[in-house]
Parts: structure tokens; sequence; C-alpha cells
């Protein structure tokens, strides 16, 4: 069979299994191991061990549980709560504060978190119902959460980055330098954007009365529990970017320090403790199986040539390197309404990443931008996991298609800013030249 059959057969079978409702880990698993009995033989079956083998024992993955670790300790230690106190009595007496505040919380706890989830859980539970307390459009308010909550998977310590990282051989310090002014791009044009719209129509997002504006000096002490938050963002983040300890190591300091913050704030308890400890080991197994069985199904593909088949397929195009690398972005932005991002990173880095190289981008920069692509997948409907965490948390009177129409502004905002990082790479790149190079 032609290269060009077996890629419709495969990739056809892995979107019918996944129609039918097998979860991604299990469609692209079974597809893999199928194609693989059936074009090389059951003899070639135990080449799997050693692939996924060579998963387990890398030394980077420790790294993801031990920082969804520190997210899910932190978040049950009620710290997500009181930096989004701390930042409400800053800025809340703006037109839109609340909302503002809204972002510029999911934008510190992407500091600390590294995953989605836990921002928009608790913010929705939090911010949502203060906001429609005092008035604001509801598509504002659901737009606000879903927007700031995304930068939890870009902002360092992201766990994408490091999936990323391994699978492409990139340095996850230079990743982590890359994505920080992307990070901060999106989240200031979501601040810009609703303090215009909430200046030109107040309705939008009042602000808060006169009468409940804190003074200065209860603002300067709301600022004291947070700091050792701080010290914990130095501490995880510095040591990775300039190159002290590597992110399984500063993984490893997160937790702990997460343990001790929530000492500190008299939250340690055994039951916390085995709560958080269980969300890690169902989050971690979530992204293992997909990596497991998107692995096997990469690996089948490149075996019998789809690398060399893809990459003559889009370089003999006869478009530009800036035309190929658009087409590869649109594929990425399409798989994201469909599928995981962590499937897609296994299915797609291992087929592009030597494209790009060959192309002459940097590898940092495009591992930046395809984090920034994938941000954009958790708002996009169908399955944007970003509207379901919001809608399980939300008051009754929000729809589901209230969650929806408040995403689109701030989808929109993504897409601009995915754009902005491929019209001017120095956007990613001037971190990491100034710490590597």
């Amino acid at each position: 069979m032609s290269i060009e059959w077996i890629s419709i057969t495969l990739f056809g079978s892995m979107i019918f299994l996944m129609i039918l409702g097998l979860p991604v880990a299990f469609s692209t698993g079974a597809v893999g191991v199928i194609f693989i009995a059936l074009f090389q033989g059951p003899s070639a079956l135990n080449l799997l061990p050693t692939r996924i083998f060579g998963i387990m024992t890398n030394y980077l993955l420790g790294a993801i549980p031990l920082f969804i670790a520190m997210a899910c300790i932190l978040e049950r230690a009620g710290l997500i709560g009181a930096i989004y106190e701390m930042v409400h009595k800053w800025v809340g007496w703006l037109k839109g504060g609340v909302a503002t505040a809204t972002v510029l919380a999911c934008t510190l706890l992407a500091m600390m978190c590294g995953i989605v989830g836990a921002s928009e859980v608790t913010m929705g539970m939090i911010a949502l119902p203060e906001m429609l307390k005092r008035k604001y459009d509801k598509y504002m308010a659901c737009g606000s959460i879903l927007g700031g909550g995304t930068l939890g998977i870009l902002i360092p310590p992201s766990i994408m980055l490091i999936l990323y990282g391994m699978v492409d051989n990139s340095s996850i310090g230079q990743l982590y330098a890359g994505s920080f002014l992307p990070g901060f791009l999106l989240s200031a044009l979501f601040i810009i954007y609703i303090t215009i719209r909430c200046y030109i129509n107040p309705v939008m997002g009042p602000p808060i009365p006169k009468e409940e504006r804190p003074s200065w000096g209860e603002k300067i002490r709301i600022l004291l529990p947070i700091i050792p938050s701080g010290v914990l963002i130095f501490l995880v983040l510095g040591t990775i970017i300039v190159g002290v300890a590597a992110p399984t190591e500063a993984a490893g300091i997160g937790a702990l320090g997460a343990l001790v913050i929530a000492a500190t704030r008299r939250r340690l308890t055994l039951k916390m403790m085995i709560s958080a400890f269980e969300q890690t080991m169902r989050t971690c197994s979530m992204v293992l199986w997909i990596m497991f069985g998107a692995n096997i199904f990469v690996g089948f593909y490149v075996m019998v040539g789809g690398d060399d088949f893809v990459r003559n397929l889009l370089l003999g195009s006869g478009l530009s390197k800036w035309g190929i690398v658009f087409v590869m972005q649109g594929l990425l932005l399409i798989l994201g309404c469909f599928l995981d991002w962590v499937g897609i990173f296994m299915l797609t880095i291992p087929l592009f990443g030597p494209i790009i190289r060959q192309l002459g981008f940097d590898p940092i920069w495009w591992g930046v931008l395809v984090a920034v692509n994938m941000q954009l997948s958790f708002l996009s409907p169908p399955f944007g996991y970003s509207l379901f965490f919001l809608k399980g948390v939300a008051p009754p009177e929000i729809s589901t298609k209230d969650v929806w129409k408040g995403a689109v502004p701030f989808l929109g905002l993504q897409f601009i800013g995915l754009v902005l990082c491929m019209i001017f790479p120095d956007i990613i790149l001037v971190v990491p030249k100034i710490f590597y190079r």
C-alpha cells in the first residue's frame, strides 16, 4: 500500500474511533498497534515496550506530576482566593476593575500552577459570583475568567512546554524564557480590551463604590500573605531560567514550597493532601496514557515513511517558508477544536519539528508559537476544556451559550497575540537571547 493510502486509512481509522466515543489515548494506541501488526508483522509489536519505556524513564517527565501537585496544593491552601482578593482591592476602583483583577490574578496564578483547570474552576467559583453581584455584563464576566485562565498553560511553569521540550529535544529553560513575554502580552491584551469596553460602556463593568474601596494601609497589609508566593515563583522559575536547576529539580522545590505555604496558612491537613494527590494522579494518568497511545501511533507512521511524506508534501508544495508555517499553524488550529493538546503534540511535533529546522526557523520560536496556538484550543468549540470547566461551576443563570459567547472576544484576542508573535519573533526570542546567547 502506498504511503498516501496508509496516511488516509491510518488517520481515518483514528478519527472514526474518536467519533464512536473512544478516548484519544486508546484511539491512537489501538490504531497504532493494529497497523503495526498488519504491516510489520506481530513480531514488530516487541518494539512497543521499548518506545513506552523510553518515555517513562525520561528524567524530565518527573517535573509534570510535581508541578501539577504544586498547583493542586496551592489551590486547596486557599492561595488563589488570597491572590484574587489582593488584586481586587488594588484595581477594583477602575471601570471593569473586577474583571481586570480576575485577569491579573490568573496571570499571577499562571506563574505558580502550570495548568488551566485550577484557575478556571476556582475563579469561576470566586470571581464570577462577585462580578454578577456587581451587575457586570455576563459575557464580560465569563470572558475575563476564560481568557485569564488559559494563561496557566503558557506562562511558566507550563507543563505544556515541558512536554514540548521532551518530544522535540528542545531546551525547556529557553522555552520557559521565551514564553514569558507572549504570556504577558496576552494578559495585557485582555486587560486593554476590558478597560476600553468598560470605559466606553460603564454598565458592562461598574467600578467598586467609593465606600467599599480600601485604604492604602489595607492595600499594603493584604500584600504580606502573598510574599511567600513571590519567593516560590523566584525559586521555581528563576532557577530554571538562569540554569541553576533542571525543571524536575525546580518542580520538586515548588511542590515542597507549596506544602510549606499550605502549612503556614494552616491548611495542611491529611484530607487536603489526599485530595491534592488524587487530583495529581488523575491528571498525570490522563497525560501519560495519551503520550503512550500517540507515541505508538506516530512510531508506526514514521516507521513506514510518514515523516518523509509530510516533509516532501509541505516542502514540495511550492509555498514559501512562511506559507508552510501558516499551513502548519492552520492545521494546529483545526486540530485544537477536536483533540486534546497532549495528543496534538505527540502527533505533530515529531513531524513538524524537523521541517521547521530545515526551513531555518528558530525551534524555540516555533515551540512557543505552538504553545500560544494550543492556548486557543482551550476556548475553541466544540471541545474547549475551559468552556466546560467554567460551565461546571457557574451559577444556574449562566447558560452554556453565555459561556461560549463570552469566550468569542477573548478567542479573537488570543489569535491577535498569535499573529503578533509570528510577525515579531523577538517577542518570543528576546528573553532567551538575554539569558542563553
